[in-house]
């Protein structure tokens, strides 16, 4: 029974490392989308998802990964940007990419010729997306399966340099979705709005390349500690803030 116990709880621990942001991240992203939603999307959205917010079902994506016939999902999560290059389709995996998919998802949305089941289905599955995109281990090397074979240690506890960036360095703040929200979306300016949502999704992907020599700053021992999360914070709290703001441009020009 204790054997049973614990590889149900090491399987867990291994499937969450491949999540984007951990819960609270991409509540974040969900979070600060719905402040940026003009009048017309946000009465749209309202309709589809009922009493749900973007920020608690921004983690949909992930919490279906224990049903078998949403096992098809996985790859979308995550994509491979190799160093020096760009995205290249043949070299993703067979059943699609984040990125790939989150066009997919934008242009079925737009058409709408959705059935109300997929249509909810599939703007669940755009905010968790958006989300994963802007984690940029999400744009892997495809050497390491996006830091999860990086192993170090997160103030003296063993763990790999996805699950530090998912969830780890965030949590240790202590702060509710909501808080962390608030913080960021202070620095909204109708001027960074506006040069966010101006982007198009390929330059997401090289905003990821170009964090790599940041992310993979490790000490020799591999020991993260003080000095790794001060100089790696800003940039997730970045990272957060661009992917709400963005995520509700794309709302707003679905839905409004």
């Amino acid at each position: 029974m204790k054997k049973a116990a614990f590889s149900f709880l090491f399987a867990i621990g291994i499937s969450l490392n491949t999540f984007g942001w951990g819960q609270t991240g991409h509540r974040v992203v969900g979070q600060i989308a719905s402040w940026h939603l003009n009048k017309k999307a946000a009465k749209a959205i309202e309709r589809i998802l009922g009493s749900e917010s973007l920020a608690m079902s921004a983690n949909w994506m992930d919490e279906i990964k224990s049903d078998p016939k949403y096992r098809y999902l996985n790859p979308w999560h995550y994509l491979t940007v190799k160093t020096g290059e760009k995205y290249n389709p043949d070299t993703q995996e067979e059943g699609g990419d984040a990125f790939s998919k989150t066009i997919m998802i934008i242009d079925a949305l737009q058409n709408g010729n959705l059935d109300a089941e997929t249509k909810i289905a599939y703007l669940k599955i755009l905010v968790h997306l958006v989300g994963d995109l802007h984690q940029p281990l999400h744009v892997g090397t495809g050497e390491d399966r996006g830091g999860n074979d990086v192993d170090v240690f997160y103030f003296n506890q063993q763990t790999n340099l996805h699950a530090v960036w998912d969830t780890r360095i965030i949590e240790g703040k202590n702060l509710s979705y909501t808080e962390l929200a608030e913080h960021l979306n202070k620095r909204s300016s109708k001027s960074l709005v506006q040069n966010y949502q101006r982007d198009p999704l390929e330059n997401w992907l090289q905003e990821a390349v170009d964090l790599r020599p940041v992310l993979y700053n490790l000490p020799e021992n591999n020991r993260l500690s003080y000095e790794y999360v001060y100089h790696t914070f800003p940039v997730i709290e970045e990272r957060l803030l661009a992917g709400g703001i963005r995520l509700a441009g794309i709302l707003n020009e679905i839905y409004g």
